[in-house]
């Protein structure tokens, strides 16, 4: 039985000549086209009508938004303040690590609430605020049915009863 002495890596075998290369090609052709179609059409955003999920400091995303943030919690590993704009009152928070971001979701969550979340940033609204939020922030909202008032724009926060604000620290 003869075996092919090279592969040309398009599953087809044999010794790389002839016409083995063009299925590759028309492969590529077709990725590439799938691309450009991807990039001209905006695939990759959030959704329709959803911008890119924005990134920044908290200043810079409360700047997006309108809003002058007032700092209510600072730490190694998170920004917190309290913003208004003319939509409503919203807490955002910006994280310096991804697990850190996920252990204060998982916290907040059991206080109930509608978070839009962003790469290293957290809003908490009611629905309405965040789906303003999300209109100009991008991200994705998560929302939790257990503990306070969905229109509660502090769900869990430093104004929960035996609550410190999700990693104030007290």
């Amino acid at each position: 039985m003869r075996r092919p002495t090279q592969d040309p890596g398009n599953g087809h075998g044999g010794d790389g000549g002839g016409t083995a290369g063009r299925p590759r090609r028309a492969r590529s052709a077709a990725v590439s086209a799938v691309a450009l179609l991807a990039a001209l059409t905006g695939c990759g955003d959030d959704g329709p009508g959803i911008p890119r999920t924005a990134t920044g400091t908290l200043e810079e995303l409360a700047a997006e938004v309108g809003c002058a943030p007032e700092t209510r919690a600072a730490t190694d590993e998170l920004r917190q303040a309290d913003c208004r704009t003319g939509d409503g009152r919203f807490v955002l928070a910006t994280f310096t690590t991804d697990r850190g971001q996920r252990e204060w979701l998982n916290g907040a969550k059991d206080y109930g609430g509608t978070y839009l979340v962003g790469r290293r940033w957290v809003a908490v609204a009611g629905p309405d605020m965040v789906g303003a939020l999300r209109a100009e922030l991008g991200g994705d909202v998560e929302r939790s049915a257990h503990g306070t008032d969905p229109q509660d724009p502090d769900p869990g926060g430093a104004g929960a009863p035996g609550h410190g604000g999700h990693g104030t620290g007290g």
